[in-house]
């Protein structure tokens, strides 16, 4: 319904051709700020609501409990959640602010974007159950294992203190009616989009841009002429790339169909998916640069290891 209502806006109401890049990138910026900022919406205030009846330091306490089966849920999570990575960054700062330790709450931000039911549906149309198994379990042990090394790293002084401020925590006691707890959740979630909206309204900007401007054949010939080195490249590609589940799927299919290594055009997907420009720019307003740069690298070359890894598997895929 909002991608038909936005699409009757740009090209009925504006008049735009359907076939200019211009009125895709209006078309695609209108879309996604729609909805990135609805799901902030919903999610603080539902994970606000939550926070006036679960004290946070029990939150924390349960949610640090299990070493990397904290990580391993906070994950799977994630492949349910169906978010791109730019609208899985306001769950990630509800999470923080609701006391989950920073390396739980990457596991989830990593997972979110790569998996999800629409994608995984696409895939198997495309690749075949087996590919999209293998796909599925390499995406849930990325954001395992890597969301469990920034947790060991330690890298909290690295958070913009503003964002993840704990220090208002609520107790049950505090709230007698709900209304004084939605009212909670209210304000919270205002202050919040505040602080963030003009980060996300520049990221879907850029966003749109790239989708709608940068051609797809210049990368193709650029994995082809490779070899070896097409599974570091393609990843680089794919972070400052950004796209819907819808447009992801068929550039690898793509990719692979021209003779590409199915690894190399699954990494190119992986990067494309969990990690974009518009993403470090919203993320900027989270985090430092130090630590934007650490969760790149970190998540980018744990997709490379699992291109190299795919593209030994395929002849039994």
């Amino acid at each position: 319904m909002l991608l038909e209502a936005t699409h009757c806006l740009v090209y009925d109401g504006l008049s735009l051709p359907e076939d200019s890049k211009f009125g895709g990138l209006i078309h695609f910026f209108l879309y996604d700020s729609i909805k990135i900022f609805g799901l902030l919406t919903i999610m603080m205030l539902a994970i606000s609501l939550m926070r006036t009846w679960l004290p946070e330091q029990r939150l924390r306490q349960w949610m640090s409990r299990g070493g990397v089966s904290g990580n391993f849920l906070a994950a799977a999570f994630g492949a349910i959640t169906p978010f791109c990575s730019c609208s899985s960054i306001p769950i990630f700062i509800s999470l923080l602010k609701a006391g989950v330790p920073l390396g739980i709450a990457f596991s989830f931000l990593i997972t979110s974007p790569i998996i999800n039911e629409y994608l995984v549906i696409l895939m198997i149309g495309e690749f075949g159950l087996a590919v999209s198994l293998a796909y599925v379990c390499s995406g849930l042990l990325i954001g395992t294992l890597a969301g469990a090394l920034l947790g060991r790293l330690k890298l909290e002084a690295l958070l913009e203190p503003d964002m993840v401020d704990t220090s208002a925590t609520s107790s049950q006691t505090e709230y007698s009616h709900f209304s004084q707890r939605l009212r909670y959740a209210v304000v919270e979630t205002w202050t919040m989009i505040r602080q963030i909206w003009l980060w996300i309204l520049v990221g879907v900007g850029i966003g749109a841009f790239i989708y709608n401007y940068i051609p797809e054949e210049s990368l193709h010939s650029l994995m082809q002429a490779t070899g070896i080195f097409s599974v570091p490249l393609a990843t680089l590609l794919g972070i400052p790339m950004y796209g819907s589940c819808a447009a992801i799927v068929p550039v690898a299919v793509v990719l692979f169909q021209k003779g590409i290594p199915l690894g190399t055009a699954l990494a190119f997907m992986m990067a494309m998916a969990a990690l974009s420009l518009p993403e470090a720019i919203m993320l900027r307003r989270i985090m430092r640069l130090k630590l934007i740069a650490i969760y790149f690298g970190l998540t980018a070359l744990a997709i490379i290891f699992t291109g190299y890894l795919l593209n030994l598997l395929a002849q039994w895929l």
